[in-house]
């Protein structure tokens, strides 16, 4: 049985998910997510409200199910995709960490990305919230949901899953 979710189970999750993005280790990234996970950067309405339906509005990254995360994994390790070749030199930070609620798993956090692009020699750094929503399943705790608004989203190239 998993122990509820209490601060320093949420932490570990989060920094454990920001290790697996900035090592490459994409596949067990990708298994922290349940099958029908929702991974969604809203854009922006305007300057002060970030859209909120990715069916009918505009996001930045939107994916409903681990299987179209999968195939971004895939598409971003094969070779084939060009804007991922090489692929960036990122470091994710967390903090801020917040259990919201932890009979619905909600998490809050800070998030601050470097990035390296290799392919134009320039450094960027997205910043934002974060919000997962994490379910134990099978002794662990994986991510049902997690949405990212992106603060600097006046993107200078282009964005990855494992940019934010």
């Amino acid at each position: 049985m998993t122990a509820p979710l209490d601060q320093a189970t949420a932490q570990m999750v989060l920094y454990r998910e920001a290790l697996l993005l900035d090592t490459g280790a994409w596949p067990e990234w990708v298994a922290m997510y349940l099958p029908d996970a929702i991974f969604h950067v809203p854009a922006w309405r305007d300057e002060t409200t970030p859209t909120s339906d990715p069916e009918t509005e505009l996001s930045l990254i939107w994916y409903r199910g681990r299987r179209n995360l999968e195939d971004r994994v895939w598409r971003a390790t094969s070779g084939l995709s060009v804007a991922s070749a090489p692929p960036s030199r990122v470091v994710h930070m967390i903090t801020n960490v917040l259990v919201e609620d932890a009979s619905e798993g909600l998490v809050s956090s800070a998030f601050s990305v470097h990035r390296f692009d290799r392919r134009s020699d320039a450094t960027h750094v997205f910043f934002g919230r974060y919000r997962h929503r994490l379910v134990a399943h099978d002794n662990e705790w994986r991510i049902a949901a997690k949405t990212i608004w992106l603060l600097n989203d006046t993107v200078p190239t282009v964005l990855d899953f494992y940019h934010v």
